[in-house]
């Protein structure tokens, strides 16, 4: 059968060595689709290399991966391929992987609307779930079992990148993948427990100044929230203690949109946008050079804070009719 998934089985099946490489500033999807894939190919006697420029954020310090992540690329000298997991374009992964996927074999495998699919093999499935769903496909493909530390790593991307299955991308069969990973054994309340019960105090503290300095636009429409390298250094917190801030403005009566920005050391600023299931950001998103889902969606920009910030609450305003 001809598909672009079985086009990269083939291709890892002919091969021996392979780097495993995904976004910076990892959430659940990245991590858990670079477990899922590297237990993979692991379990067909491959040999496996983990990279993120990040590295592993400290709330997954406690998933079981086939390898350490390096935070700096090796000689791929005898690698096979890059494989290239959940990054909506080349520049996601960043700049040495960006010039590393431009000189070497690569396959992608995403599922992000706005992927440009720039390898030489590219599996992109807008309609899943997350990427490690896409793994998980691959895995039972293979007669894997979605069981041990291969089914929990598919376990936390489904259930992070779902908003623990209340997304608009829940669908039957992620549910249904889910229902196998249960039957096949998981203990769903230490995983439940581990993905969630991982917050620092700085964390906390973050949260509450964030979200104390909210603001609402467009009859309470728009919530928007920024966050600072003041505040990350003075509370001690880190920019992956950010993460689900975006989603958390959501939860005001009213809200259908929900905009945060935040100031990184070198300068740039992070994107991150939210929105009901009938209100479409993808655009947004786009426009200020990201990308992403109809519902989630983000960039990575330049400039002042309080000029960009003004420029994306008009641009949203539209979207909006105002």
């Amino acid at each position: 059968m001809d598909s672009p998934m079985h086009d990269i089985l083939r291709a890892i099946q002919a091969g021996s060595r392979f780097l495993v490489a995904t976004h910076v500033s990892p959430d659940g999807d990245a991590i858990g689709s670079m477990a899922a894939m590297g237990h993979m190919l692991k379990s067909l006697g491959k040999d496996v290399v983990l990279y993120n420029a990040s590295g592993l954020p400290e709330h997954f310090s406690w998933v079981n991966l086939p390898a350490p992540i390096l935070t700096e690329l090796p000689s791929l000298s005898g690698f096979d391929a890059i494989i290239a997991l959940d990054c909506g374009d080349d520049r996601r992964g960043g700049k040495a992987l960006q010039d590393a996927m431009a000189a070497h074999r690569t396959f992608v495998i995403d599922h992000h609307l706005s992927n440009p699919k720039w390898g030489e093999l590219n599996w992109v499935e807008v309609d899943r779930s997350s990427t490690g769903e896409m793994v998980a496909t691959m895995a039972q493909e293979l007669g894997l079992s979605l069981s041990g530390p291969l089914g929990e790593a598919v376990y936390l991307c489904l259930v992070t990148d779902t908003g623990h299955f209340s997304f608009e991308n829940t669908s039957p069969r992620c549910m249904e993948m889910a229902a196998v990973i249960i039957r096949q054994g998981i203990n769903l309340a230490r995983i439940n427990e581990l993905i969630q019960n991982q917050w620092s105090l700085a964390r906390f503290k973050l949260w509450g100044e964030v979200l104390g300095g909210l603001t609402l636009h467009f009859d309470g429409q728009l919530g928007v929230i920024r966050i600072t390298t003041e505040q990350l250094s003075r509370l001690g917190a880190t920019s992956a203690d950010s993460e689900g801030l975006t989603n958390f403005v959501l939860r005001i009566k009213g809200c259908k949109m929900a905009q945060s920005l935040r100031e990184d050391a070198d300068g740039s600023l992070k994107l991150s946008l939210r929105s009901v299931s009938d209100v479409n950001i993808q655009p947004v998103a786009a426009a200020f050079g990201g990308g992403g889902h109809k519902c989630a969606a983000g960039a990575n920009l330049q400039g002042d804070i309080d000029e960009v910030e003004s420029a994306l609450i008009a641009a949203l305003g539209k979207i909006l009719g105002f």
